[in-house]
């Protein structure tokens, strides 16, 4: 994997994704949960739950299960989840900032500190490495959907798209915008019948710290190890893995 392209982290991910299945369902269906006790079941009336589903059918989750926890969210006896997010520093001048999703903000804090501790790390205040990034919003589509990504960049600019990226090795294009048209941006995707496969408000670091060797394979574990937390939806950082 090399990590020379900005949005490593999405590759990375959807890699992760074929080879542990099960941990990113877990955690789209706590989303979908979530969704529907903020704003109800009704995909059409409620966007969080329209997005929820729309990056669950990008990971190819079954129907089933996606009714499933839609179900699970119109249910008094499932906990109501609230988002948290952490900033935090690692060792060689890494950033790293995690969403996480939780019931219980003490047990979350805790173990996210103690990976963090394990690698000689620090959780942060907030806004402590925050600066260092720029929130966006990145839909990945299909690369059929596109044949000309500078003709479809110009159409897409008064929805405040700012950039498309092709991703030959991953197949598809990354679209990217302001966090402010994030809507705007989704519902002419829609309107042009261009089926998203996942779509998110990214941190995207300005600058990256390169990393290789035993640093980077030890960095790649760090961020293993808080992936698999059942309550971190997201880790963003500003590290370009350079190993092929």
């Amino acid at each position: 994997m090399s990590g020379h392209s900005k949005w490593s982290t999405i590759k990375r991910k959807k890699g992760a994704i074929d080879a542990q299945r099960s941990r990113y369902f877990s955690k789209l269906i706590r989303e979908i949960t979530a969704a529907v006790k903020q704003g109800g079941n009704n995909i059409d009336m409620n966007p969080r739950l329209r997005l929820a589903v729309q990056n669950a059918k990008g990971y190819n989750m079954p129907k089933d299960n996606i009714e499933r926890a839609i179900n699970k969210g119109t249910s008094n006896d499932t906990a109501d989840f609230f988002n948290i997010t952490y900033e935090g520093n690692g060792p060689h001048g890494t950033a790293f900032i995690i969403e996480c999703m939780t019931d219980n903000q003490n047990r979350t804090i805790g173990d996210v500190r103690a990976i963090f501790n394990k690698y000689n790390g620090t959780i942060g205040k907030s806004g402590s490495v925050a600066y260092l990034f720029e929130r966006q919003s990145c839909f990945v589509v299909e690369q059929h959907f596109i044949s000309d990504a500078d003709e479809f960049l110009l159409d897409m600019v008064d929805f405040g798209v700012t950039d498309v990226e092709k991703d030959e090795e991953e197949g598809c294009f990354y679209i990217v915008g302001s966090v402010t048209n994030f809507k705007d941006i989704q519902d002419e995707l829609e309107k042009r019948k261009i089926e998203i496969k996942q779509a998110e408000l990214r941190y995207v670091p300005q600058n990256q710290v390169s990393l290789s060797g035993d640093n980077a394979e030890k960095m790649l574990n760090f961020i293993d190890l808080l992936e698999d937390l059942e309550d971190v939806q997201h880790v963003f950082h500003n590290i370009n893995f350079e190993i092929e």
